[in-house]
């Protein structure tokens, strides 16, 4: 492959983006792919005493302590069982390894710049700052979330102290 060739192959990747797309109920959200670190089957965690009810408690993760974050209980939504196909995802936010779960995990797809829209604005009354925008493809419409603005600093304190 010639220079002018790597230049315009490396210009189309720059214009595409992954993300790891995952349900909450009805809903599909997605997820920056470079910030997942490992997807595993949801496990018993250990409760940890006054911490917010989205922080379900921690796990051993081959010797590290993750604190595990409930995705269903952050965004307010109605209480799920968990089953055979709820899973965590453990990604790495702000140089910190975190496990979210959710209801589960169906692909990985390649976004290009034109397929995301800027996030609605609701007003300042509503908090959504962590919607990087909406994936919108022909027949699905996927919430890109900023994982990394998805907790805000004062909980992120919260999970540093549970994860200690």
């Amino acid at each position: 492959m010639n220079t002018l060739n790597a230049v315009k192959h490396a210009a189309v990747d720059a214009d595409r983006q992954e993300f790891l797309v995952f349900s909450l109920g009805q809903e599909e959200y997605a997820i920056d792919i470079l910030k997942v670190q490992e997807i595993r089957g949801y496990e018993n965690v250990t409760r940890i005493a006054n911490a917010p009810d989205f922080i379900k408690g921690v796990a051993n993760l081959r010797g590290v302590i993750v604190p595990i974050v409930d995705l269903r209980l952050k965004f307010r939504l109605e209480r799920a069982d968990y089953d055979g196909q709820t899973v965590v995802i453990v990604v790495n936010i702000a140089e910190r390894v975190v496990g979210i779960v959710v209801d589960q995990v169906s692909d990985v797809m390649t976004l290009t710049a034109e397929e995301i829209k800027p996030a609605p604005e609701f007003g300042v009354s509503l908090p959504l700052d962590y919607i990087h925008g909406l994936g919108n493809l022909e027949d699905r419409m996927l919430v890109l979330v900023d994982i990394e603005k998805l907790l805000t600093s004062e909980e992120m304190a919260l999970v540093e102290e549970v994860g200690e």
